[in-house]
């Protein structure tokens, strides 16, 4: 049987989880009834809309605008403050719950996951059947509503789930692109930014067919290899598997909030070396080698994408690691401001497993100069502490920032 996708995903997941809990504790009303967001307050950096009710979405209020122009729109906006404790707390039963219908499931976010269906379908009559009586599980336990999608190809399987909500189950299978995805605008596109987007119709693509229907070695001539990865998705071109929890457990990241909206490469690229070095020195510590590099962009409006590849030969070197982050940062950031930043290896192996070597790694001295060099740093930051030791270019920023 060939494989089948499901992707699940919460409907306005902060506020039918704050509106569940109102109902359950008695401490406050259904937002999901009435004009109602989740947004920030004074005391927070960003005062936007994190999720709205459809009801608030009938006044035109947007995720992500201002609170302050929302309240604009609709004067008698019920606002809730945001709680993530809440909503993990939310996540992990919807995880747990789903992981009993199916344990191959891939968590991808807070309030999302694949799960590759395959290994349970010969007990169901069909997928759509079995989504269904996923769906209706998670409503009739939890009192949230789920979409779900479902393709034989995980992006489609995506796609699927944001076709119209909520409480819904959506099939999009490689032989329905033409019919369902092919007349959408081009912003609908998975990972399709508004910068790539705008390029895109400059060059008089317009819908996701537009895009299909083109010379992929002219995306590419603008858009390098993110746009080889956007036609495919066009066409339903994708062999990712789904990843399980466990296998994405064995991995070494870290992540860091801005303390500002960073709309530069240079300085977002700034945040990636130091998270390479501390990715890289904790590598060191585990005794571990990164096999592949995934980066995470979380924007000024809460939306979170990723990007990641394998590495030909496995590291733990932060140099390496850095210039990895920066080619996937430059094929994933649109240009909108960026809030967090997160670099994650995975497909861990051991230092003393066998690797396919180039000539290069033959004749080329450096790298064991450099692990001698980070054995070093290491040892000194392990004594004296982290600043003991620091590149040249923070050093320089830092005197900027004490003049």
């Amino acid at each position: 049987m060939q494989t089948v996708f499901f992707h699940i995903d919460v409907n306005s997941a902060y506020l039918s989880w704050t509106s569940v809990e109102n109902l359950k504790t008695g401490r406050g009303k259904d937002l999901r009834q009435i004009p109602a967001i989740i947004g920030g307050d004074s005391s927070m950096r960003h005062g936007i809309v994190l999720a709205k009710s459809i009801p608030a979405k009938e006044y035109r209020i947007t995720t992500g605008e201002p609170i302050t122009q929302a309240l604009q729109k609709c004067p008698n906006l019920v606002i809730a403050p945001p709680d993530h404790a809440l909503y993990h707390r939310y996540s992990e039963a919807l995880m747990a719950h789903l992981s009993a219908f199916c344990p191959d499931i891939e968590q991808v976010s807070v309030d999302e996951c694949y799960m590759d269906f395959t290994p349970i379908a010969s007990y169901y009559e069909s997928p759509e059947q079995a989504a269904a009586i996923l769906k209706d599980s998670v409503r009739d336990t939890f009192g949230f509503t789920v979409n779900v999608g479902i393709s034989d190809r995980k992006v489609l399987a995506k796609m699927a789930s944001d076709f119209r909500k909520p409480d819904l189950v959506h099939t999009l299978y490689l032989h329905e692109i033409r019919e369902k995805m092919w007349p959408l605008p081009i912003e609908k596109l998975f990972l399709c930014g508004h910068s790539s987007a705008a390029t895109l119709r400059k060059l008089g693509i317009n819908t996701i067919g537009d895009l299909a229907l083109s010379d992929s070695s002219i995306i590419v001539s603008h858009l390098k290899s993110h746009g080889q990865t956007l036609w495919n998705y066009a066409n339903g071109i994708d062999d990712a598997k789904v990843l399980t929890t466990q296998a994405e457990a064995k991995g070494i990241g870290n992540s860091t909030t801005l303390p500002e909206d960073v709309v530069s490469a240079p300085l977002a690229k700034e945040t990636l070396l130091t998270l390479a070095e501390s990715v890289a020195e904790r590598l060191r510590q585990s005794r571990k080698l990164a096999g592949s590099v995934c980066i995470e962009i979380k924007y000024a409006t809460f939306r979170s994408v990723s990007h990641q590849t394998l590495l030909h030969v496995p590291c733990d070197s932060a140099d390496q690691l850095y210039v990895t982050a920066c080619t996937l940062f430059d094929e994933l950031w649109n240009g909108q401001p960026i809030r967090l930043l997160g670099l994650r290896t995975t497909r861990l192996t051991d230092p003393c497993e066998p690797v396919q070597m180039s000539l290069f790694d033959l004749t080329d001295p450096v790298p064991d100069k450099q692990k001698k060099l980070n054995q070093a740093l290491d040892a000194i930051r392990a004594r004296y502490g982290r600043d003991s030791v620091v590149r040249g270019t923070f050093y320089q920023h830092k005197k900027s920032d004490d003049s």
